[in-house]
């Protein structure tokens, strides 16, 4: 379970001057107040951890000359926000415009040295406040949370800055009635996409869930600040509708998705408010026979036009269905109902159909910054998507024949899924290769929402170290020259330093560039590397890197899923075997991990793997049929 190798410190060089090698593409809002993100999109940006990153802003307000350093903090690659204190407390009084160049730049702590990117015009307004103004009002709905598109000026982004609130003011007249009675004011916080466009939900504590018709007055305001301008308005509103399932077939922990309209949730107003979808209908399973089903479901309103239900194991249709192993069609009908206040409200059955599958195991893997740092330290920065690829192809093999699926962003189809993160040195200064920290062995992966990484508080309760996942800066162990990135470990080998020493700066090797990794020489056996030749050399370093990490991946992943001996306690399999994935840490050469040198690639053995086929089954057959025996 845990790989025990030093700790690590990374190196530096010395400054030879800056560097030209960010883009700066876009600055932006134009129009900017106190608590403003300001936005910089470009391409190249460096992680927080690579070293302090500013945006420089050189040019005059109103005339006068003006010279800015603002701390930058780091998104994405494309993406880095500073935030706006307001025009007083940069000295440039509370309103003006700001005309000249921004550039950003980064002191990089790994080379000591700026790296830049070129400046780019801009012009930038400021002022303490905005007052909203309402030009037109787009009402295209007759729903309850209908999006009402509003156009103006001056329109607040949320967070810091506030937001504009739309006001309404007007009377209500029952589906059937002639009378307009009046209703309180109601406040609906709206949602800027830029300052001239406001997104504002008909909410339900405007005139409630009942059919029927609001006539009235839109205004804004942001906060004390009333707007300019104002809309009337007929809001019609109809009982809620079921247009599709837009999800055909789901598995365990997935996200069906229920489009329509006039869906409600909870809310200040009414935190019990609530959209239930009663189906009623029969199942027919793969293996034969039928079952009726009239059951109801709670599934969480994203907006007026989205409901979202998570397959489990605890609800209604958890226990009356087997919703993890149990493939099937359900047919029937879903009628949506609505509850706010105390007004219940049922919109018409429509047919649908949904195919259950057998559980996946779905994976983030998710390459933190420092993942990076490390490539870096490795000459190997510039190959980071090629190595990543590596790993999931690795990793892919790995489980091949077993239902686990693989993201390389945040999954927005499934509520229960593991997460595996990639970093740099071990945050739990041991200098571990990787580690999971995952409570306990969750035997037939019965939690499928493991996350091997961060820090596990109950891991450290019982004795163990408390951060998780996969550590690349601790790969210098298997250097026989580590330098100041870890100690050197008992399983040294020679192999290491004849695949990376030629890209690492501290080995006076030259870092790998963009051009050199489009001419690469791919291996395509464990017996390619090490080579020679720059070509073969770069090659051999990314798939050797990637077979690295992702075999490390697969490994801990496997532990958090309940190997090594499924039927037992134990974490590892017993003893040293040949090319065996989960043998202990001690057991599994660096050639075998990086499969290379006629090494590897380390296995599951043949109950592990049976396991797995058992508790995330496919169908399909195992593509390495005469796995060993290591029990």
């Amino acid at each position: 379970m845990i790989v025990w190798l030093a700790a690590c410190t990374p190196g530096t060089t010395l400054p030879t001057g800056p560097v030209q090698d960010l883009v700066l593409q876009d600055v932006g809002p134009e129009l900017l107040v106190p608590g403003s993100r300001l936005v910089l999109e470009g391409i190249g940006w460096l992680p927080d951890l690579a070293g302090p990153t500013a945006l420089l802003m050189s040019g005059e307000v109103d005339g006068r000359a003006v010279e800015l350093e603002l701390p930058a903090t780091y998104v994405d690659d494309h993406h880095l926000e500073v935030s706006w204190t307001g025009g007083s407390s940069l000295g440039l009084g509370d309103a003006g415009t700001f005309t000249g160049t921004a550039r950003v730049q980064t002191l990089l702590a790994f080379d000591g040295r700026l790296h830049r990117s070129d400046e780019l015009a801009v012009v930038l307004g400021f002022a303490p406040e905005l007052t909203p103004s309402l030009i037109a009002v787009e009402d295209p709905g007759d729903h309850v949370n209908d999006a009402l598109v509003v156009s103006g000026e001056g329109f607040l982004l949320g967070g810091d800055e506030g937001e504009t609130v739309a006001r309404f003011d007007g009377c209500f007249t029952p589906l059937g009635a002639s009378t307009c009675g009046r209703v309180p004011m109601a406040e609906v916080v709206g949602h800027a996409l830029d300052r001239g466009t406001l997104v504002v939900p008909f909410a339900p504590w405007i005139a409630g869930i009942s059919p029927g018709t609001w006539e009235g007055e839109l205004t804004l305001a942001n906060g004390d600040l009333e707007g300019e301008g104002s809309a009337v308005l007929s809001h019609r509103i109809r009982v809620p509708v079921v247009d599709r399932v837009a999800t055909a077939s789901a598995s365990l922990g997935q996200l069906v998705d229920v489009e329509g309209a006039g869906f409600v949730g909870p809310s200040d107003a009414d935190p019990s408010a609530v959209t239930l979808l009663r189906l009623d209908g029969t199942f027919r399973a793969e293996e034969g026979g039928t079952e009726p089903v009239l059951v109801t479901l709670v599934p969480e309103a994203v907006d007026g036009g989205l409901v979202r239900y998570v397959v489990n194991e605890e609800d209604a249709l958890g226990r009356s269905l087997d919703v993890r192993y149990g493939a099937g069609t359900f047919r029937g009908t879903l009628t949506p109902l609505v509850a706010f206040g105390a007004d219940e409200v049922e919109g018409a059955a429509v047919d649908v159909e949904l195919a259950l599958r057998p559980v996946r195991q779905v994976v983030w893997l998710r390459f933190l910054p420092s993942t990076w740092e490390s490539l870096r330290h490795l000459g190997l920065r510039e190959a980071r998507e090629a190595v990543v690829e590596r790993v999931v192809e690795v990793v892919a093999r790995d489980y091949a024949g077993v239902g686990v699926e693989l993201r390389l962003e945040e999954p927005d189809d499934y509520a229960l899924y593991a997460t595996v993160e990639v970093g740099g040195p071990d945050p739990n200064g041991l200098g571990l290769l990787g580690y999971d920290n995952t409570p306990g062995k969750d035997t037939d992966n019965l939690r499928l929402y493991d996350r091997i990484g961060g820090l596990n508080a109950v891991t450290q309760l019982d004795g163990f170290p408390g951060y998780g996942g996969v550590f690349v800066e601790s790969l210098f162990a298997f250097s026989e020259h580590p330098g100041d990135h870890a100690a050197v470990g008992e399983d040294a080998d020679p192999a290491f330093d004849l695949l990376f020493d030629p890209f690492r700066p501290d080995r006076g090797g030259k870092p790998l560039t963009a051009e050199e990794l489009a001419s690469a020489v791919v291996p395509s056996s464990n017996t390619d590397c090490p080579a020679s030749g720059r070509q073969r050399q770069v090659g051999c370093a990314v798939f050797a890197l990637g077979n690295l990490i992702g075999t490390t991946l697969s490994h801990e992943l496997a532990h958090s899923m309940g190997l090594a001996d499924p039927e037992g306690d134990a974490f590892h399999n017993t003893g040293d075997w040949q090319d065996a994935l989960m043998d202990g840490g001690s057991y599994r050469t660096f050639r075998e991990r990086a499969e290379v040198a006629g090494e590897g690639p380390g296995l599951f053995c043949r109950v592990d793997h049976a396991y797995l086929e058992r508790i995330l089954p496919t169908g399909e057959p195992d593509p390495v049929p005469d796995r060993q025996d290591c029990y």
